[in-house]
């Protein structure tokens, strides 16, 4: 059961969440220095408060996706079978209760109370992406991967903004205009992978009713919408290397080989991905570029 519970919400990218979210706070702004507003337990409480929306968000996916989960991938079908459809709902309204909860408190600690509407924005945008917008083409794709970039700048609203004064604006604008860098990144990736997975599943969206773009514009034009798209974060990456990173040997081989010489590969391989089991590993690849972009938070302590 609790292994179960583990594959439904998703662990690993829970993990990835997590540890996205502590090097934001412990690597990056620690290396600058810069004012902040939370306390290593508040901290812990914004991180919680993620990690449980997050969470549920997952498993309400699941289980509005268990007709398509049918045909795409039985063998890893969990709802319906470890775990009750009623057990799922149970777990999906308390994550969603504690997450907002969490968000709540966490707002009126911080004298912000209006920023507990972010934390149900998100909840509600879970609830709705799971029941109708993931139907809608491309606007699922955009709203779950807009979600995927506020867990990056919800740490610079909650621990940044509060403790901006006349004095260290400059800074911490700054700051947050790395955060900005990173979840355009982590949005455009995220796009990508939704897409692929999207090309993944088109057979049972197809017989699910669903209106996806692999459906409405075919598998191969998709394919072309999808490299043009895969062109802007590889430009970006490649201009943030000449602008910022040049200087910094360890950094660029970094970049090169773990996020440009991964995305060469993967818009290379989309002129000829035809299968399932292709567009998996294609979708693996980009989890992996994402996972790679996230940790180089990290590298700030040594090449500031």
């Amino acid at each position: 059961m609790l292994l179960a519970f583990f594959k439904v919400c998703r662990l690993p990218n829970l993990l990835i969440i997590i540890i996205t979210q502590y090097l934001i706070k412990y690597s990056l702004f620690n290396s600058f220095g810069i004012d902040i507003t939370l306390s290593d337990f508040g901290f812990f409480l914004l991180c919680l408060a993620t990690v449980c929306i997050a969470a549920a968000g997952n498993i309400i996916n699941d289980i509005y996706d268990i007709e398509t989960d049918q045909i795409n991938k039985p063998q890893k079908q969990i709802l319906d079978k470890d775990i009750s459809l009623k057990t799922a709902n149970n777990l999906y309204i308390i994550l969603s209760v504690l997450g907002v909860g969490i968000g709540f408190y966490l707002s009126n600690l911080i004298g912000k109370p209006g920023f507990s509407a972010i934390f149900i924005l998100i909840s509600a945008l879970l609830y709705l992406y799971a029941t109708y917008l993931k139907q809608v083409a491309l606007l699922g794709n955009v709203v779950i991967s807009s979600l995927v970039a506020m867990v990056i700048l919800i740490v610079g609203l909650f621990d940044l903004f509060p403790a901006i004064t006349p004095g260290n604006r400059q800074t911490q604008s700054v700051i947050f205009s790395i955060l900005l860098d990173y979840a355009l990144f982590a949005f455009l990736l995220n796009i990508l992978r939704e897409i692929i997975k999207d090309q993944e599943d088109i057979i049972g969206d197809y017989n699910s009713g669903r209106k996806t773009l692999p459906i409405i514009l075919g598998a191969q034009r998709t394919n072309k919408l999808i490299f043009l798209i895969g062109l802007i974060p590889l430009a970006a990456v490649i201009f943030y290397i000449y602008q910022y990173l040049y200087q910094h040997l360890y950094a660029v081989i970094y970049a090169l080989l773990l996020i440009v010489a991964p995305l060469l590969y993967f818009l290379i391989q989309l002129w000829t991905v035809k299968t399932t089991s292709e567009y998996r590993k294609l979708s693996l690849i980009l989890k992996l570029i994402m996972v790679s972009g996230l940790l180089s938070i990290g590298l700030y302590q040594f090449i500031l």
